[in-house]
């Protein structure tokens, strides 16, 4: 029987692994979903989105910005959670089934090297937007813009922290 610790570890991968994963699952004939983010402060709008990518496919991906990304993207007191805290969470989740980290600030890397079926982002992004967008098309994927549940952000949930 696997521990706890294992089952989340399991979900974590390095890009090569997940590659071979991702592989195998499209051999499968499983549709892969893909979205990223920095997924800080977990929120009913980020459950609820994910939960939505989860529904277009049969694999969910995560791509997550490291700790050096998010700092380069959102400022010096961000993350509030480090990486592996970040990553630990969105693992917990029963329908997310893989998380990658990113070094860089966008997720060109493990898009264009995954190529999922179906790349996602939140409505806030017109396709034309969207990281990845022609690379996934262009390989016979789609590109989808999820709404977002309205007055929920992690920053704004830090920001009411901070006020007290």
């Amino acid at each position: 029987m696997k521990t706890a610790d294992q089952i989340l570890k399991s979900k974590l991968y390095t890009l090569d692994a997940l590659k071979t994963d991702v592989k195998q699952w499209k051999a499968e004939g499983k549709k892969v979903v893909f979205t990223n983010g920095v997924f800080d402060l977990l929120h009913i709008g980020h459950i609820s989105y994910l939960a939505a990518a989860a529904g277009l496919g049969q694999k969910l991906i995560i791509g997550l910005n490291s700790d050096a990304s998010t700092r380069r993207l959102k400022g010096p007191t961000r993350p509030v959670n480090d990486e592996y805290s970040r990553s630990i969470m969105l693992a917990s989740i029963f329908f997310i089934d893989a998380v990658v980290l990113f070094e860089e600030d966008t997720p060109i890397i493990p898009i264009t090297t995954l190529l999922p079926d179906i790349l996602v982002k939140g409505g806030d992004y017109s396709i034309d937007q969207i990281v990845g967008a022609p690379e996934v098309m262009a390989n016979g994927g789609e590109v989808k813009a999820i709404e977002f549940v309205d007055g929920y952000s992690s920053s704004n949930i830090i920001s009411k922290i901070k006020k007290g």
